[in-house]
């Protein structure tokens, strides 16, 4: 498990604050991996030979989802996972709320590199404000003090636990991966302004800033907390970034302004509608030349049954009830229907740069997409993340 914060936001711990980190987000792994493949097994072996005796076929993840429901090792699976995560907040916030005050204070030191720019009166959209997005309570939005960062460090620390290790050092390898993908793929594009959307604390945004040096690099969210957090991050690590609170289906800014349009584990968030919005906004202000480039949940046409059942499971339990929708959509035809043309239309899936180092990256990138059961999950064997997005001619 990672604990590593380098920067002045970072909060101190207790050992008793450090053990039961620790044993959240082994019980976490060991729900992701042994629990996971034990119910894998149980299907194959079991609840799908029974089905096929009487000649009914599991070809759908709905279809595996009300075969598995009723039996143990998917109520165990279920049970443990979301107790799990529960806890992963429980751990996390005790240290947050005991240093809340400094960190507050620290969050309001006047800034030498980026900027920050919240909107009091932006009205926040339901899928923000009506849920509890992953179990977190009180989402990402709710603020329990002026200049609050609650949520912030919240969700930072949260990652330690959450991720056990697998989004990097500084769980930064979504970004990482992302924007040196791009770099080594087409060596010829120098973006001079990057926007990230929906860019939570900057985790995936600042690596853009250090893969394209002299790039003006923007990032966008509707939640002030996690912004002011972000902000002050991204400030005590010495990295300049814009930061501004605002909606990615209604942005404020000028049309073909950005040579990149980005985000991570964004869209999954959204309605579908919101969805359709969010990519016509990212058309409307990417510059001719520039690429929308996403990292996303693969869809469910590039994997098998099985997989989507297990991806989707967080649509049921998870407090994310957009995510399957979003995997049941033609990404390509999201994006023609945004403006973008089909023959312009990319998708990759890579290796995490951080893990497997620059020659092993480039070898991989070469290859054809792979989509297997490491495409878009955690998984120390070797996680693969999937890229989708277009090149606005």
């Amino acid at each position: 498990m990672s604990l590593s914060h380098d920067h002045d936001m970072a909060v101190s711990l207790t050992q008793q604050d450090r053990s039961r980190r620790a044993f959240v987000s082994t019980l976490r792994s060991h729900v992701l991996q042994q629990m996971s493949g034990d119910l894998r097994q149980h299907f194959e072996h079991s609840v799908e030979p029974e089905h096929a005796k009487s000649g009914a076929q599991l070809e759908t993840p709905e279809a595996i989802h009300e075969a598995l429901r009723e039996e143990f090792p998917f109520k165990a699976y279920s049970s443990v996972r979301t107790a799990a995560q529960e806890m992963v907040f429980d751990v996390v916030s005790d240290a947050v709320d005991r240093q809340l005050e400094v960190l507050n204070e620290k969050a309001t030191k006047p800034a030498t590199h980026g900027t920050l720019k919240l909107d009091p009166l932006l009205p926040l959209p339901k899928n923000v404000t009506g849920i509890d997005v992953h179990l977190s309570p009180g989402g990402y939005h709710t603020e329990h003090a002026e200049d609050d960062v609650t949520a912030g460090a919240v969700y930072d620390n949260s990652i330690d636990v959450f991720a056990f290790g697998q989004f990097g050092k500084q769980h930064n390898d979504i970004g990482t991966t992302l924007s040196n993908y791009l770099r080594l793929k087409y060596p010829d594009f120098s973006p001079a302004s990057i926007l990230d959307c929906g860019c939570t604390i900057g985790h995936n945004t600042l690596p853009w800033a250090e893969t394209y040096p002299t790039a003006e690099v923007t990032a966008i969210d509707a939640a002030a907390p996690v912004l002011r957090y972000a902000h002050a991050r991204a400030e005590s690590m010495g990295i300049a970034a814009h930061f501004t609170q605002m909606n990615a289906t209604a942005m404020e800014f000028d049309d073909a302004q950005f040579d990149v349009v980005f985000s991570s584990m964004f869209m999954h968030e959204l309605p579908l509608k919101h969805i359709q919005l969010y990519l016509k906004e990212a058309f409307r202000v990417l510059k001719p030349g520039g690429i929308l480039w996403q990292m996303e949940l693969p869809p469910m046409n590039a994997m098998p049954d099985y997989e989507n059942f297990y991806m989707n499971w967080d649509t049921f339990y998870n407090n994310e009830p957009y995510y399957g929708t979003f995997r049941k959509q033609d990404y390509k035809q999201l994006l023609i229907d945004a403006g973008f043309r089909a023959e312009d239309f990319v998708e990759a899936t890579m290796p995490r740069y951080t893990f497997v180092g620059e020659s092993a990256f480039c070898e991989a990138i070469q290859d054809n997409n792979t989509f297997d059961t490491l495409t878009g999950r955690m998984d120390p064997k070797g996680t693969r993340w999937y890229g989708f997005g277009a090149w606005k001619g």
